[in-house]
């Protein structure tokens, strides 16, 4: 009897000790705050991914760039440091050209046409990230770049002398276009420039004017819709392919769910930080159809140059994008 009692606790043992080794463990690198809609809404999806497989997939979230910096984590991935990712897609333009084209300013005006864009631009892209490794999960907009004016904006003569804060290329280029001083100010900084009269403009989302609780010299806003910036979410491939096919599809279903989840907190975030805005005394206001007219030009301008340095693949987003609906 004693030997019976002791087999089975050895079974239970075994099998218990089996289970264990049988989960799969990923480790998930994002470069932004735990607090971001982003970083919450991959909590989420890695508690999908928990459920649906039962414990055989467990999803471990590294933010704040604790595991790896935003700018090397795509490498990361693609090297086996990190079997899954988070990275703003602007990030990998030089190795993918094609993650590029949802920050051409002033082509996409709202979140419509963000996800006709989106599906366009999503088959080159899964091509691409397989040839790199990886396979790509989902992605999310960031909530879209308004203008934000110490003095009202009625047309681009507004613009000229003014000090517009740029962060990149093609904010340079926007203000140099516009007639205005390109003013490099990191986010950090940007309530102490305002306060200290360096700049007096700036293309960004009222989330980021929120954050910086830039009403006080900020007097206007300007929901000009100039790009929406996505996060893609992708996963190593042969980690993928090493799971079962349960936990592989499991793992599709729960990002297609926080695909969905991420557009849609996106968009509430995007109308909250507006009313915020407005609640702190900065006025929300249409641009004229004499600015709108400059940012269109600006921005088939900026596309056409696009479309010439990626090449074809770029002519299999913009001709059907541009296309009448």
């Amino acid at each position: 009897m004693r030997k019976l009692l002791m087999s089975a606790l050895c079974a239970v043992s075994l099998g218990h000790a089996s289970t264990v080794v049988a989960q799969t463990t990923w480790k998930l690198a994002t470069g932004y705050r735990a607090e971001s809609f982003h970083t919450q809404n991959i909590q989420q999806f890695a508690r999908d991914v928990d459920l649906a497989t039962r414990g055989g997939l467990l999803i471990q979230v590294y933010p704040n760039n604790t595991l790896a910096r935003l700018a090397d984590i795509s490498a990361a991935v693609q090297q086996g440091k990190a079997e899954a990712g988070e990275t703003i897609m602007t990030s990998m333009v030089k190795d993918i050209p094609l993650a590029g084209a949802d920050s051409i300013p002033f082509v996409v005006t709202s979140y419509k046409d963000a996800q006709r864009l989106w599906k366009l631009q999503r088959p080159g892209l899964e091509k691409h990230f397989n040839e790199h490794g990886m396979k790509l999960l989902y992605a999310v907009p960031w909530p879209p770049q308004g203008l934000h004016s110490n003095k009202p904006v009625r047309g681009p003569v507004d613009f000229r002398g003014t000090q517009m804060r740029t962060y990149n290329q093609t904010t340079m280029r926007i203000a140099e276009m516009l007639g205005a001083k390109p003013v490099d100010v990191a986010m950090v900084d940007v309530g102490k420039a305002l306060a200290e009269g360096r700049m007096d403009n700036m293309i960004t989302s009222a989330l980021t004017g929120v954050e910086n609780k830039v009403w006080g010299p900020i007097k206007y806003y300007y929901e000009i819709n100039a790009w929406f910036p996505k996060n893609a979410v992708f996963v190593n491939s042969k980690a993928f392919e090493a799971l079962k096919p349960e936990a592989r599809a499991a793992v599709l279903k729960a990002a297609g769910e926080a695909e969905v989840r991420g557009w849609q907190a996106s968009q509430a975030l995007a109308a909250s930080a507006t009313e915020e805005l407005r609640a702190n005394g900065v006025k929300i206001e249409r641009i004229s159809p004499e600015l709108d007219t400059e940012i269109k030009r600006m921005g088939e301008k900026f596309s056409r140059e696009w479309i010439r340095s990626v090449g074809n693949e770029a002519n299999d987003i913009f001709v059907p994008y541009y296309m009448p609906q």
